[in-house]
């Protein structure tokens, strides 16, 4: 079965590049493009593709801002942002709104491609320069923060191993349990941290830590 991906792209031949590339590969396929965000938020969640190629600086909204209306009505989705942008607010801000990947525009398109199935299975893909500004947000020890202490030992190893930016099969493979037994786990973990997926718990655990 194929990924399916949406792209939301103001930039009409880069947008085209991607369709054209992804559509050549035989386990992913465009399912929609769109050229405005409008378009996108009034389309996206009908649709629920399994991952959308974001843009952040839109013509007339920030990527951000979809997602942050559609993430709870597509939980399903997996968004990447793909943008030219690389400073800390926008970075920062697009992982509390949801998304699950940064890409620099510039990065091959192998490296796109491979980022596709990365978020698809479980995976939080992101260019070089921005996986180091959020490790470094991580190179404290795990707080005691609120839910935290209602944590088992297994459960705390398990959330230090997903903000290392581990698969659920490499945390089980590490740990010698199953994958569902991780995804057990990380269910736990957002029901006693009182959030709803791995980058609200890192972003919850982030700002503990700042």
């Amino acid at each position: 079965m194929s990924i399916s991906i949406a792209i939301v792209e103001d930039e009409k031949n880069y947008n085209n590049a991607l369709k054209k590339v992804i559509n050549y590969q035989d386990d992913m396929k465009v399912v929609a493009q769109f050229f405005n965000g409008n378009e996108a938020l009034k389309n996206l969640s009908d649709i629920s593709p399994d991952v959308v190629m974001m843009d952040i600086q839109l013509q007339d909204m920030l990527g951000i801002e979809i997602i942050e209306k559609l993430k709870k009505e597509m939980p399903g989705t997996q968004f990447i942002m793909c943008t030219s942008f690389e400073d800390d607010e926008k970075v920062f801000s697009s992982l509390k709104a949801g998304a699950m990947g940064y890409l620099v525009k510039g990065e091959s398109m192998d490296k796109i491609l491979s980022s596709i199935r990365d978020v698809y299975n479980g995976g939080a893909p992101m260019s070089f320069s921005i996986a180091r500004k959020v490790l470094s947000h991580f190179e404290r020890k795990l707080p005691e923060i609120k839910g935290f202490d209602e944590l088992t030992e297994r459960e705390k190893e398990i959330l230090e191993l997903l903000s290392q930016g581990l698969l659920y099969k490499e945390i089980a493979d590490k740990k010698f349990i199953s994958i569902d037994t991780v995804k057990k786990h990380v269910g736990n973990i957002y029901r006693k941290l009182h959030v709803s997926n791995k980058v609200e718990a890192i972003n919850k655990l982030n700002n503990f830590k700042n």
